[in-house]
């Protein structure tokens, strides 16, 4: 049985990703707690005992506000804690999987889907920090996948951790009774986690490269709020719930959607934001 090396196991994306191939492969799994990503040694070390044949780095902090207020710790995790995992990767001839952003697109003038051949223009910390440890881990590995994600989206599970995500913050905002302002100037897309989950040992079997993630997306941030409250049937009480924003981003929209037709050349194919926010509701059987 192949092994899989996880850093930053205990994040949205990575215990729910530990969890569905916990019986496909043996899945070793760690936090901050259990490896330093900072301490090259250490990692050394860790990577030499463990011999795993992939690693999948997705430990990082990306709560950008944190991270412009303290870019000194951000950069040791999110730059230096990804050299040092390459350098123990290229140690021991494991393949990388490397965890980027859309937020390497925050700064870009123009207009998205972006696409892999598009020069990105980052304006924030965590966006800077990401395209810097893109550039250096390809210069130290030759068998890496960078993946660069859009927004995830997801419901609580017991034993998971949660996060900040379109449809969860919406469902929260409408139980504790909050008018939700929600901005018609900002375009991302936004993934159902486990459409990315079910697919992602796919990734093994394609050409090392950087490739954008996930589900293509043409609506605002508050269409697709619009639409969540619908499909929960709560359409009735729309303008009760809902405000638009027209301010926010007014001067220059945001957009950092990704072009993710690269991807879906090698069989990696997601669904509009829709469909995933339609089957994330339907698995969990949602009805309010």
């Amino acid at each position: 049985m192949e092994k899989i090396l996880l850093t930053g196991e205990n994040g949205f994306f990575g215990t729910r990703l530990a969890d569905y191939y916990s019986e496909r492969y043996k899945v070793i799994i760690t936090d901050k707690e259990d490896l330093d990503i900072v301490n090259e040694e250490e990692v050394l070390r860790a990577f030499q005992e463990i011999k795993p044949d992939y690693v999948i780095h997705a430990a990082a902090i990306a709560v950008t506000d944190f991270c412009d207020k303290n870019p000194e710790i951000a950069y040791k995790i999110n730059v230096q804690g990804a050299v040092n995992v390459a350098k123990a990767c290229k140690d021991i001839g494991a393949k990388m999987v490397f965890i980027s952003s859309e937020q390497v697109f925050n700064g870009n003038s123009n207009r998205g889907p972006f696409s892999e051949e598009n020069i990105p223009v980052p304006n924030t910390i965590y966006g800077e920090n990401k395209l810097e440890a893109e550039k250096l881990i390809k210069d130290i590995l030759e068998e890496v996948w960078i993946l660069r994600f859009t927004w995830q989206f997801g419901l609580p599970q017991r034993g998971f951790n949660m996060a900040s995500n379109i449809l969860w913050d919406t469902m929260t905002a409408i139980m504790k009774g909050e008018r939700i302002k929600a901005p018609t100037n900002e375009f991302r897309g936004m993934t159902y986690v486990y459409e990315l989950i079910e697919q992602f040992d796919k990734i093994f079997e394609i050409p090392y490269d950087t490739y954008h993630v996930g589900s293509q997306n043409d609506l605002s941030r508050y269409e697709v709020v619009k639409f969540i409250i619908k499909q929960l049937g709560l359409d009735y009480r729309m303008d009760e719930l809902l405000q638009a924003d027209t301010e926010k981003y007014s001067d220059s929209p945001r957009d950092i959607r990704l072009d993710t037709s690269k991807i879906a050349e090698y069989g990696i194919k997601f669904d509009t934001t829709e469909k995933g926010i339609i089957r994330c509701l339907n698995e969990f059987k949602i009805r309010l």
